[in-house]
């Protein structure tokens, strides 16, 4: 173990110079703002997400039946791709309505979450 250990605390100090690191850590950066109700657009965001996931290869996958049971494999050809890209489309119209504000907040916590007890494990200093 001691061999992996100061690659990792150069990796852990370094990390924790970060300015995010830094100001998350300060900042004591917690989930506070998901005890409030979501907004509107945030019920729609992660509403267009798990539609995205019934049209993704659930819909493909019906294409591909109905392209055998019709014996037209254009159907599964053409159909297939462009319902599948129309997923993305919609997975990614969501994650923008729903995602930018609510994973900044989640991403600044775990930071903060992991590098208190990854430095407190190696004992190292907190950053100033």
């Amino acid at each position: 173990m001691t061999v992996f250990q100061t690659p990792i605390k150069k990796l852990l100090l370094y990390l924790s110079q970060r300015s995010f690191v830094r100001r998350a850590i300060a900042d004591k950066a917690d989930l506070s703002a998901f005890n409030g109700p979501p907004s509107l657009k945030v019920i729609v965001g992660v509403a267009a997400i798990l539609f995205s996931y019934v049209i993704g290869w659930p819909a493909v996958t019906f294409l591909g039946g109905v392209a055998v049971y019709f014996e037209q494999p254009l159907i599964a050809a053409i159909g297939g791709p462009l319902i599948y890209a129309l997923s993305h489309l919609v997975f990614l119209a969501g994650m923008y309505l729903a995602g930018a504000e609510y994973t900044w907040i989640f991403l600044r916590w775990a930071t903060r979450a992991a590098m208190l007890k990854m430095l407190r494990k190696y004992s190292l200093p907190l950053p100033s």
